[in-house]
Order: C-alpha cells, then structure tokens, then sequence
C-alpha cells in the first residue's frame, strides 16, 4: 500500500533564501499526493526510481534523471521502491531561463555533487561566500543541462497506469497487449488506441523504452550486461545490445564510458 508523506519545505522559512535543497528518504513505495509549492524545484533521485505526474505529463524518473517544475504547477510523486529524493527548489524569478514548463533534463556529474553538497548547506549563506558561489553554480548547471525526449511516459487512466506501474517495478515481467487487454477487459485495438492515446507512444515503444531507460541505473552502478539484459525483461545480452544501440546510437560499454554514475 502506498505511505501518504507531506513535503512542504517552505513553512518555518522567515526569509526564504533564493534556491534552498532538501534531502527526502521516504519509506519504500511511498507516494506524495498531488500538491503545488510557490516555488520551482528540480526533482531528482541519487537512488531510485520515482514516477512524477504533473498537468503537462508524466514521468519514469531514475538516477541520472530530473523534473523540473515550474512554480505553482500541481505534481505528485510516486516512489517505485526506496528511493532516495533531492530537490532544489527555486524562488520564481530568480532566474529567467529556467522556464515555465516541465521538462526532463540530464543530471551529470558535477550537477549532482552540487545537489548533494547544497542539501547540507546551512540556511543562511554569507553574500559572496562560498556558499553562495556553490547555489549560484547549481543554478547555472541546471540551466545548461541538456532537456531529454528519451522518458517513458505515464498515462492517466488509472487501470492502465496501474500495469504500467507493475513493470515500472519488476521490468523482468512479460508484456504483452493481449494479455494487458485481458487483464482490463477490453480488446486489443481498444487497448492499442488508449495507450497510444494517453501516452503518445505504441504499447510496443513503451514497453522498449521503458526497461531501456530502468536498465541505465544498474549499467551504472557496475552490473554485467547480461544481468542487466535478464533483469529487464530481454532474452539475451545480444537482444539487449541491438536495442540499446539502435534507441541510444551506442552499445552499453560506451554508454557506459560517457555516463554519470
């Protein structure tokens, strides 16, 4: 059963400082309901996999990954086993080009070392100081991060969301669309039309990207390409490789080599 827990990082603030970061290690499998702070925040996991819903979408987040969210915009966030969230949060204005939409945006090394170095930084920093210099860096890197098309979208529809979710959690697991259809009483154009309605991609695509994007957390913490292959639901290293390659232009090994980890 999901955990309910608040998130509200802003109350007891007498004077917010311009970009705050906040250290988040829920229990396993817990979910934040939707709510909306004042302020901006980028959303990220050193470990983990969360899925974010927001107005403008929703997305598979694992490590190596951030949501950025604008001020004001509802969200709730689902986590798919423990995970351990840092957020940034932003106070609106402080910088213009962070924009006014969703986007998922690439977390390299440096970003976050700073993300991890900013949540233990006191309240207050001294003007000019180095901690200052460090929240002014963090802001930059967020800005030139790259913004990403390679996420897996969510859909909407709660039964549909709800398989989703259970190969979000065990990638391992067979899929196909029969079975999914049978599973929500429907037939299979009618399921083929709803997931390309709701998330924009063939249940196919879906299914491809999804246990690509997951395998990535695992590539990085050192894991065999064939454990890799077996634990995302691929029959064979070399079925693994022909799909990271023809999706990423590269096999793992040299995804590996460019990668954060």
């Amino acid at each position: 059963m999901d955990k309910d827990i608040n998130l509200r990082p802003e109350e007891g603030e007498s004077t917010p400082r311009a970009v705050a970061a906040l250290a988040t290690d829920p229990a396993g499998d817990a979910f934040i309901p939707s709510h909306v702070h004042r302020r901006g925040q980028l959303i990220h996991a050193i470990s983990g996999v969360m899925l974010v819903g927001a107005a403008a979408g929703s997305w598979v987040v694992p490590p190596g990954r951030g949501v950025w969210v604008p001020a004001g915009m509802a969200h709730e966030i689902r986590m798919a086993g423990v995970v351990k969230m840092r957020t940034v949060f932003v106070e609106p204005g402080t910088r213009a080009d962070l924009g006014g939409e969703c986007r998922v945006i690439h977390v390299g090394e440096l970003l976050r070392a700073l993300i991890v170095t900013a949540v233990a930084l006191p309240r207050d920093c001294a003007p000019g100081g180095r901690d200052e210099r460090v929240m002014e860096l963090l802001l930059d890197e967020i800005e030139a991060a790259p913004a990403l098309s390679l996420h897996v979208p969510m859909p909407r529809h709660a039964r549909l969301a709800a398989l989703c979710e259970e190969l979000v959690r065990d990638p391992s697991r067979p899929a196909s669309l029969d079975a999914w259809a049978r599973r929500l009483h429907m037939n299979s154009r009618t399921l083929a039309r709803l997931f390309q309605r709701e998330t924009g991609m063939n249940f196919g695509a879906w299914c491809r990207q999804a246990r690509l994007l997951l395998s990535l957390p695992k590539l990085a913490a050192g894991a065999s390409i064939l454990e890799v292959a077996l634990s995302h639901g691929y029959e064979s290293p070399s079925a693994f490789t022909a799909m990271f390659r023809r999706t990423l232009g590269v096999p793992p090994s040299a995804y590996l080599r460019r990668a954060p980890s």
